[in-house]
């Protein structure tokens, strides 16, 4: 059975001197992965190799006794080279492609996540070589994908006894636990010790994700290391890409 559907290449591998496997995040099929027979032909029917970030309308067969689906068609757009001329764009891009492969199953559409992803993609060309723009940018990502894949964190009340974070005494420390999937407030954080704390700025800026926008440099880093903390524990593993981003100038 031929499939059509829109598609953003999230990895992409040697399989041998012509062929490569690839994987893609669809639009109504989810993740898949794929053959490409010849891709890496300069005359193959995917105008060459494809490379990761690689974005259009593919077709595919699928084989309900193979796990790898072939591809037949793939119909690129113009896509992201501009990637190539800002490292910390490109490193969050990748940072991205790793977590939806890491975190979403095969075959299982996330269409509004596939939005979210290719607008983070368009929109960080927007960026220049502001690194401010490019982290609060990935950071909304972030949050959009754990939303889509059910982990939405707590972010407007304690995760523990629920006391809403407009109620708090604004004097109160506020913390983040990943066990407890949100912020944690002075009076429970003493049962969490996986807790880490916050600044005021960075609370707040969770607690309404309209003031990311305008966040400072230096918080917008202190929320993308609590995000990573977090992704760290979700996947029991760090990713790969994070080390890269907390090596970056951006975010120290």
């Amino acid at each position: 059975m031929l499939t059509k559907d829109a598609a953003i290449c999230i990895r992409a591998l040697d399989y041998s001197e012509t062929s490569q496997i690839l994987t893609f995040f669809t639009k109504l099929t989810g993740k898949i992965d794929a053959i490409a027979k010849g891709s890496k032909h300069p005359k193959s029917a995917f105008a060459g190799v494809v490379e990761i970030f690689s974005y259009g309308r593919i077709v595919f067969s699928q084989h309900a006794e193979k796990k790898l689906a072939t591809l037949t068609e793939f119909e690129q757009q113009p896509s992201f080279s501009h990637l190539s001329k800002n490292l910390l764009a490109l490193n969050c891009s990748l940072f991205a492609a790793e977590l939806l492969n890491s975190l979403t199953d095969d075959y299982d559409p996330h269409p509004e996540l596939f939005d979210h992803f290719l607008k983070f993609l368009h929109n960080t060309q927007d960026t220049s070589h502001q690194s401010r723009d490019t982290i609060s940018l990935f950071i909304l990502f972030q949050l959009a994908l754990l939303k889509e894949i059910g982990l939405q964190p707590i972010l407007n009340a304690c995760a523990n006894c629920k006391t809403k974070y407009e109620m708090r005494d604004t004097r109160s420390e506020i913390y983040f636990s990943s066990l407890a999937n949100g912020l944690i407030c002075r009076d429970c954080e003493a049962s969490h010790p996986d807790k880490v704390r916050l600044t005021k700025p960075a609370a707040d800026s969770l607690s309404n994700l309209k003031l990311i926008a305008k966040t400072s440099e230096k918080t917008l880093n202190e929320i993308e290391k609590i995000l990573i903390y977090h992704f760290t524990e979700i996947m029991h593993r760090q990713p790969k890409m994070a080390k890269h981003i907390l090596q970056s100038e951006s975010v120290k």
